[in-house]
């Protein structure tokens, strides 16, 4: 039973080490925090939890039927990498070429409507998807999962049940860096943010275009 627990630990490890660089709880969190600008803290907290389950959702599904899914629709990963990178590249551009004054002056003459029903429908696409968990998380949740060992099998059991606690550790990462995001960029005072946001931009244009060179090379077999 030990040696169970050992390899239990073990692989929920490797899972983590494996998923930390591919979802960068971190960095997606500065990337993402444009959105969350004009919300307040009972509505932050509302949306992060959402892009959580949405993440945890969406790595349950990857790691359980993303493969079959993929192959009903005669998709390859290097496509599902191309078109991220493209959303995410347009995502990054609409931040790069928008007024930030102006957007505050019709968030304050829609007085009416609460910041939160703007960033609603945007919880998913793009934000969870594919800004927080895209296809480089699903690649590595194929690799991860226990496609060699039979269902049924102790082997299957172990590998699902340590990526699963994986996935979770991953999602409660998210939840914490995404909720404390104004805080550190807060001491930067206001011309600091700004520049953090347009930095942020920035580097969501840049991460899609990778992605997107990515699949594109794969395709390809640069």
């Amino acid at each position: 039973m030990s040696e169970f627990y050992a390899s239990f630990v073990h692989l929920t490890f490797i899972g983590i080490i494996a998923l930390f660089p591919v979802v960068n709880p971190i960095g997606s969190a500065f990337m993402v925090s444009p959105f969350f600008e004009h919300l307040s803290a009972p509505e932050k907290r509302t949306a992060v939890g959402k892009i959580t389950f949405y993440a945890f959702l969406i790595c349950t599904v990857s790691l359980f039927a993303g493969q079959w899914i993929l192959r009903l629709f005669g998709i390859s990963i290097p496509v599902v990498q191309l078109a991220g990178g493209i959303m995410i590249c347009k995502m990054g551009w609409e931040f790069l070429s928008s007024d930030q004054s102006n957007k505050s002056l019709e968030l304050t003459d829609e007085a009416n409507v609460s910041a939160y029903k703007h960033i609603a429908p945007k919880l998913f696409y793009p934000i969870t998807f594919p800004a927080t968990t895209g296809a480089g998380t699903i690649s590595v949740l194929f690799t991860l999962s226990a496609h060699g060992a039979s269902f049924g099998s102790s082997e299957y059991y172990l590998n699902t049940g340590a990526i699963l606690v994986s996935i979770f550790v991953m999602c409660i990462m998210i939840y914490v860096f995404y909720l404390n995001t104004r805080t550190m960029i807060h001491y930067l005072g206001s011309n600091g943010e700004n520049i953090v946001n347009r930095i942020s931009a920035f580097l969501i244009f840049c991460v899609g275009l990778q992605i997107g060179l990515t699949g594109i090379k794969t395709i390809f077999g640069i």
